[in-house]
């Protein structure tokens, strides 16, 4: 295997993706900011330090021998803003910062880049899943921020003739989870009630080891150049399903009660929480079979391996606490 580069490195999707290619014989190179421990950085990469990441950022030293670079790092959705202006804040890392990084990757011979998009440049609901062909619509900034980045990856790739991935993820859960599947574990194991039993959705996920499956299949495979993939583990469930899932993995009763689902909505308007109904309310399923069927990838894990291992994460985590 040759040089890769690594951006996030020391994030959810990046620390285990550091162990797999390690395993897999790459020399794995980590960008990694200034203001992190050396705890923080996973055995066996070579660190080189950068600020941050934006417009301006030298990425001479990062990318110096290097063939291969992944693209993890990102303003990530932030469910209680305080920027004055979101979206300025988004396109400032999201975009401008992807721009620079993919400049400078072209100028010092990198041949392949692969880039972790989103879900979200579809839009946030769809009656149906999304497939590669449907027209982005993204609705919130960092939606926007990611369908930017993309297009101007396109426009450097087709420039300048390195290979580019674009991998659109839906939620990932797994080891190290945060937000509001951390939250959904943590009501789940106390054994609080949900009134979420009539809800009738479909959501698509995917576990973190199929995700960094993905990328790894993603940053060799002779197919996947020039390619964006819609990723998932293949199994869309309802929000009532997959608290029922989660709840086996942990080894608690699901307590779900019925609620109309219209009241629901209802109160997350009154109550200023519109979009976290939404997203326990609404369906966000996506069309997976293109990377199955031109790369012939399988997800190694099944959900229910992924919960069951997310499970075992969070009662260590916990009782470690």
């Amino acid at each position: 295997m040759g040089n890769m580069l690594i951006t996030g490195v020391t994030g959810f999707v990046g620390r285990p993706l550091c162990t797999k290619l390690l395993a897999e014989s790459w020399k794995v190179r980590g960008a990694v900011w200034r203001d992190e421990s050396a705890g923080s950085i996973p055995a066996g990469i070579d660190a080189v330090l950068i600020d941050s990441i934006g417009p301006d950022t030298d990425w001479t030293q990062a990318l110096a021998g290097i063939g291969t670079v992944v693209h993890l790092a990102a303003r990530v959705h932030v469910m209680n803003e305080t920027a004055e202006e979101p979206l300025v804040a988004y396109r400032r890392v999201n975009v401008a910062g992807t721009e620079r990084l993919a400049r400078m990757a072209a100028v010092n011979g990198v041949k392949r880049l692969v880039f972790l998009s989103s879900v979200k440049v579809h839009g946030e609901e769809t009656s149906r899943r999304y497939t590669e062909k449907d027209c982005p619509s993204p609705l919130d900034p960092y939606g926007v921020s990611k369908l930017e980045a993309e297009d101007i990856l396109k426009r450097i790739a087709g420039e300048t003739g390195f290979e580019l991935v674009i991998i659109r993820s839906p939620l990932v859960y797994g080891p190290g989870v945060k937000a509001n599947f951390y939250r959904l574990l943590n009501i789940v194991e106390h054994g609080l009630p949900l009134p979420l039993a009539s809800i009738n959705n479909a959501r698509s996920l995917i576990f973190l080891g199929n995700l960094v499956d993905v990328i790894s299949v993603c940053a060799t495979h002779i197919r996947a150049a020039g390619q964006t993939f819609l990723v998932s583990d293949g199994e869309d469930v309802s929000t009532p399903e997959l608290i029922r899932r989660i709840a086996a993995a942990l080894g608690r009763p699901a307590r779900l009660l019925p609620f109309p689902p219209v009241v629901m909505s209802l109160v997350g308007k009154l109550t200023g929480k519109t979009a976290v109904m939404e997203r326990l309310l609404g369906s966000l399923a996506v069309d997976s079979s293109k990377i199955r069927s031109e790369l012939g990838w399988m997800p190694p894990f099944t959900m229910s391996d992924g919960l069951k291992e997310t499970a075992v994460w969070y009662k260590n985590f916990i009782a470690a606490d």
